[in-house]
């Protein structure tokens, strides 16, 4: 069976309690995680050596705050107040963890679902999209990944253009993949407003929404937007259900046409604003 699971945020245990409901065998199943897998919940640690004792029967993604964890871990940025990176951080295997995370992806197409962590820009395709991802998961495995991480942050350029080359392709493409919810008709991206669809600034729209979305009809699963809630369209599947802020962790069972959401409540680690 294949599986896509949302934001687990940390949350281990909700993880465990999610694999035992699906009955889950990794001799039989496969599991793709859909990003943030670590922060705000109390086991970011066990969170990451779970995931990696899965070894092939798992497949993660970065999220935003995968990403901030690996720029904490190189003395790039801070930990926020809210972080629960300490565990991994002083951990003494923090070197193995952070090489394994920085050979995760950013996107990847499986089973005939495009996976990212948060939206596609209305005007990629799908080789687009797993073009650019490439070119930055290449960056993050290579040996100027310190230089990239203190380049990674910035909200510019908001809109893509096929021209951008360097660090400007780069940075696009990591806000797209792990931080978009809102964007214009024409591409520009809002990094602002992290309430639910129906709280669109002015002439925006939720990605996925955009008239003439080049990925229109290639299925696409994403995470990272705990305030849409649970999503589930013929060829989109949101599936951040909030499970660090007291919701749900979610998997969707897909094969073929048959799907099957596939939920377990979780304790409140964070207070939304808190």
């Amino acid at each position: 069976m294949n599986y896509l699971i949302g934001d687990i945020q940390g949350c281990c245990g909700a993880l465990e309690r999610l694999l035992q409901a699906l009955d889950f065998s990794p001799s039989r199943d496969r599991l793709w995680l859909l990003g943030d897998l670590v922060n705000r919940g109390p086991e970011s640690l066990r969170t990451l050596r779970r995931l990696i004792d899965l070894g092939d029967a798992a497949t993660s993604l970065l999220g935003n705050h995968d990403l901030h964890l690996l720029a904490a871990a190189h003395g790039v940025r801070r930990p926020h107040a809210g972080d629960t990176l300490d565990d991994i951080l002083q951990a003494p295997d923090c070197a193995a963890l952070m090489d394994w995370l920085r050979h995760q992806h950013l996107a990847t197409f499986d089973n005939g679902w495009l996976m990212v962590h948060a939206g596609v820009p209305p005007q990629w395709s799908l080789d687009d999209t797993l073009t650019c991802a490439q070119e930055v998961e290449a960056v993050l495995r290579g040996p100027d990944l310190a230089d990239f991480l203190h380049a990674m942050y910035g909200n510019e350029p908001a809109r893509w253009d096929a021209g951008l080359t360097g660090t400007d392709r780069l940075r696009f493409t990591v806000n797209a993949l792990t931080r978009l919810r809102f964007c214009t008709p024409d591409g520009t991206l809002d990094f602002k407003t992290k309430d639910g669809a129906g709280a669109a600034p002015a002439g925006h729209l939720p990605w996925f929404d955009v008239p003439g979305r080049r990925t229109a009809d290639t299925p696409v699963a994403f995470g990272h937007w705990s305030t849409l809630g649970l999503l589930n369209r013929p060829h989109l599947l949101g599936l951040d259900t909030g499970c660090v802020w007291g919701g749900c962790l979610t998997a969707a069972r897909v094969d073929g046409s048959t799907r099957e959401i596939i939920q377990v409540p979780c304790a409140q680690a964070q207070r939304p604003g808190g």
